[in-house]
């Protein structure tokens, strides 16, 4: 066919991407490629997105194109769900957004309003607010709050006092600064300066299916689970705390916990009733923020974390962040590959990492296809 009548089937792009690599970022929905190429499907003739939500076609249907103009030379039309000729404008709009921000740090002045940040970029404050939360897991005035609540714990952890932490982060008063950290960090600023002192922290260790579990909770919520812990590990992490035995609403709690871990995939809005208490930086907690987005039995590769979290370039970061997930499970760190598509590190073993996600009906690719559970049970070695 010719441009005037159709799709052109005959052939790749010879300028555009590697067509393996293209195809993993497609099936990933990986958010860090859009704009760097286009995806035409030919029995629909439309091009979309990388990362756009549609159902994937089937492979030998696809085209992949260098951008936009060159697919519609080819006789494709823009997807309209996805608006793919609009990735590039959006990802230098939030890069450009995020260098506002950083920017007003720096020279100790208040961050940009929200409609200051949209009027700098180009966009509508509604339309801006939009792009900013889907690329980020947090609308600009969370991001904002959590940069500041990361500079008042970083002033505080460098022996400052309260107060002078408080007009660090940019704070107008101290009952505001309380406020807010008693919401985001779980503790007053005092009790957070000193190391967490005075915290009681509740916690057992239970068997389940993927071995010892170690689940521990403040009176907020769970501040840690993990795998073949102890309580010694316990007190290294929270080295001021008071460690107490369970009572009968942390068993409930407990219960809870196993019957999500045991069967991570049963009821998403059991495991989103969890009450958490964790902490980290403004960039972990966008990214904790948007593992806890990621459907069950879906993954995102550590780019598209890395893009959602508003850092694209910062995928080694983004994969440090997964990492530090305290609460394996309940923020599901586990349902992070690689763009290959292989299974990927995780803190307690490929092993269970592939069980977990075979727990939701996703077959891990680069491990053993026995498992954890399975080898444990035979006596061999996670």
């Amino acid at each position: 066919m010719t441009a005037a009548t159709g799709p052109d089937p005959t052939g790749p792009d010879p300028t555009g991407p590697d067509p393996d690599a293209a195809w993993r970022a497609v099936l990933a929905r990986d958010h860090t490629a859009d704009g760097a190429f286009v995806t035409a499907v030919l029995t629909t003739g439309i091009y979309c997105r990388p990362s756009c939500p549609a159902r994937h076609p089937a492979r030998a249907n696809v085209r992949f194109y260098a951008d936009g103009a060159i697919a519609r030379a080819a006789g494709f039309r823009a997807c309209k769900r996805c608006a793919p000729d609009d990735a590039s404008r959006e990802e230098a709009a939030l890069a450009n957004a995020l260098g506002l921000i950083a920017a007003a740090e720096s020279a100790g002045v208040p961050p940009p309003t929200l409609a200051l940040l949209a009027e700098g970029v180009g966009y509508s404050p509604a339309h801006f607010q939009r792009l900013f939360t889907r690329a980020t897991g947090l609308s600009p005035a969370a991001y904002l709050r959590a940069r500041r609540l990361e500079s008042a714990r970083a002033a505080l952890s460098d022996g400052a006092s309260v107060t002078e932490a408080v007009y660090a982060a940019g704070y107008s008063s101290p009952s505001r600064f309380y406020a807010a950290s008693l919401e985001k960090l779980g503790m007053s600023p005092s009790v957070w300066a000193n190391g967490g002192q005075g915290v009681t922290i509740r916690w057992a260790v239970v068997p389940t299916t993927l071995g010892a579990m170690l689940v521990a909770a403040t009176d907020k919520g769970i501040c840690r689970l993990s795998f073949d812990e102890t309580d010694a590990d316990l007190a290294a992490r929270f080295p001021h705390a008071v460690l107490a035995e369970a009572d009968d609403a942390f068993r409930a709690l407990l219960a809870e916990v196993i019957a999500i871990v045991e069967a991570p995939a049963a009821d998403p809005a059991r495991l989103a009733a969890i009450p958490l208490d964790v902490r980290g930086t403004a960039f972990q907690e966008a990214v904790w923020q948007a593992l806890r987005t990621i459907p069950p039995g879906e993954t995102l590769s550590y780019a598209a974390l890395a893009a959602a979290a508003g850092r694209p370039g910062a995928v080694r970061a983004a994969g440090g962040a997964n990492g530090a997930n305290p609460v394996a499970v309940l923020i599901p760190c586990h349902r992070v590959v690689r763009s290959d598509g292989s299974i990927g590190g995780y803190a307690y073993g490929g092993g269970i990492k592939a069980d977990l996600l075979a727990r939701e009906g996703v077959v891990a690719v680069g491990v053993p296809t026995e498992t954890a559970a399975e080898r444990r049970r035979a006596g061999r070695k996670v």
